[in-house]
């Protein structure tokens, strides 16, 4: 990796680069409700302090779908703090911004607004926690765009074709390509690169002479067969990625042997899951670009709740326990106590003495108690720390990793799942609304609507809190089964409609192969048919027109 030299010119872009910040997690908790907040603040005193040229987020600034109003206060109050003042921007944008933010009523980059005053630009994709939804396909980011503050990018409003189109910047005799591409869902995402619909579009002279940045937010990680994006499938060209969305910090670049590109992956700024990749330090990145050259220098991030964790696999200490001992599970109490206390005064020991530095610490200590181990009450276990750790309720967690029973199958009751929230929240929406039509009778199952579509709208309405996703979705289909019925001039009569609808099914399903259940069907179109001879105008029909007659 060629790097630049210590020594900052008018050729060198300064680009602070952070991701995952989550924005709004925990904030109704009385001890971590302002971690992010607080983190956020820092992020961008870096900027300030280091006078960089611009901020690059690789998604999830928010972690909320719909922020509350105390979240974005805050955003809105800490990046016109910092963001905004009368510290010139030392960089121009060569590429038509038209095309650049051509979802946006302000199609030009912020600094450039004559009624703005920013100081330090802050350029953004979304990720999977504010992405785009409802039927305006709008996000937290727009709201933030709208109002002058961030310039969201790489979003895309195709999902047949994506073609990524670059933010051309130049600073002196130094030129970036900045590409951007928001969050998708990993599955449709990963068909999309194996069909070739997803195209990197490059600067039409001197493509050679360019700094090729790419952010993105997916799995990195393989989740599934195609529940992520390999690095292999990304252009070549490409000089650095900046990859969003994995919380654990990498951020020191390395390099794809295939492709020959450097990756960066900075991780989140607050700790989300108590998971081990969690507990790696927080850093975020001051990245200096000169020509084709570059470094990523770490920052380390001080207001950062500390994190420890650690396994404890008691059958590994046959000394210490016996299953067959009425007093194991005290002495597994005990042995807990003692590991607790341990990664306490490890945690008070790495605390850096910064004044924003939260004092209690997140500890987790998961517990393999396969052996013929019995749990004690993590409950009372917890009371004992309530005032020293950040998380009393969940230090503990007993799991077995050995000799586990096989899976039952998932029960579909959906009164039950609402009485097991706790059970239901580790199941994926879209699954169980799959699983329930392969397995429910006959009767109720889907003609006119499809279980995949029924299962995005659930998710949007369940983890997006998209009030109106599953109305839309009905409405979408009922419009276009009206559309369908209108071309064919069905009558409105019984009998035409009983023969349309059979056709009608077999048409619209053809392409996706799924049987064609008319019965449902019929009985769907027929109470549709009652809504169109009530509502004309919620539907787009004339005054007095009919089914048939239009």
């Amino acid at each position: 990796m060629s790097t630049v030299n210590s020594q900052d010119d008018e050729d060198t872009f300064k680009i602070l680069v952070a991701t995952d910040i989550h924005l709004g997690y925990l904030e109704k908790d009385p001890v971590r409700g302002n971690d992010t907040f607080v983190t956020f603040n820092e992020i961008l005193d870096h900027a300030q302090k280091n006078e960089v040229d611009f901020v690059l987020l690789g998604g999830d600034l928010f972690h909320e779908n719909k922020p509350s109003r105390k979240t974005v206060h805050s955003c809105l109050e800490s990046l016109r703090k910092y963001c905004m003042g009368d510290r010139p921007v030392q960089f121009e944008i060569l590429s038509d911004q038209a095309v650049n933010f051509h979802y946006s009523k302000f199609p030009w980059v912020n600094y450039q607004d004559e009624n703005l005053n920013i100081s330090i630009p802050v350029f953004s994709i979304h990720g999977n926690h504010d992405d785009p939804t409802g039927a305006d396909a709008l996000c937290a980011l727009d709201i933030l765009s709208c109002a002058g503050l961030v310039n969201h990018f790489g979003r895309s409003t195709s999902v047949e074709k994506i073609a990524i189109s670059p933010i051309l910047l130049r600073k002196g005799r130094t030129k970036i390509a900045l590409y951007g591409l928001g969050s998708i869902p990993d599955e449709r995402l990963y068909r999309m690169f194996v069909n070739k619909q997803v195209t990197m579009l490059r600067p039409k002279e001197d493509e050679d002479s360019w700094f090729n940045l790419f952010v993105i937010h997916q799995n990195r990680s393989k989740h599934g067969a195609t529940n992520y994006i390999p690095e292999q499938f990304l252009d070549d060209f490409i000089d650095l990625v900046v990859w969003g969305h994995e919380h654990e910090c990498k951020i020191t670049p390395f390099q794809n042997e295939q492709q020959r590109f450097y990756i960066s992956q900075p991780g989140s700024s607050v700790v989300t899951s108590l998971s081990p990749g969690e507990a790696v330090k927080k850093h975020i990145g001051l990245l200096h670009v000169k020509g084709k050259k570059m470094k990523m220098e770490k920052i380390a991030l001080e207001t950062v709740r500390t994190f420890h964790i650690e396994d404890v696999v008691l059958a590994d200490h046959p000394d210490l326990f016996n299953p067959d001992n009425p007093n194991v599970t005290q002495a597994i109490q005990a042995f807990c106590m003692e590991k607790v206390e341990l990664m306490l005064d490890n945690a008070e020991r790495e605390r850096l003495g910064n004044p924003h530095q939260p004092e209690k610490p997140i500890i987790r200590l998961r517990v393999d108690y396969a052996g013929g181990f019995e749990p004690f009450s993590i409950y009372r276990f917890s009371q004992k720390y309530m005032h020293r750790v950040a998380n009393p309720k969940d230090i503990i967690h007993f799991f077995r990793h050995r000799g586990q029973k096989e899976k039952k199958d998932i029960d579909l009751n959906f009164g039950k799942l609402v009485s097991r929230p706790t059970e239901a929240m580790t199941l994926r929406v879209e699954d169980l609304v799959k699983q329930y039509f392969q397995t429910a009778e006959k009767k109720v199952q889907l003609s006119l609507l499809t279980e995949r579509g029924m299962g995005e709208a659930v998710q949007e309405f369940v983890d997006k809190e998209e009030k109106d996703a599953i109305e839309e979705l009905v409405k979408f289909q009922l419009e276009k089964t009206q559309r369908f019925l209108k071309e064919r001039r069905t009558e409105a009569e019984e009998e035409k409609i009983d023969e349309e609808v059979i056709f009608c099914c077999t048409h619209m399903h053809r392409k996706r192969s799924n049987t064609c259940r008319n019965d449902i069907f019929t009985t769907v179109v027929r109470k549709m048919v009652d809504i169109i001879s009530s509502y004309p105008f919620h539907i787009g029909l004339g005054k007095s027109t009919r089914m048939g007659q239009a």
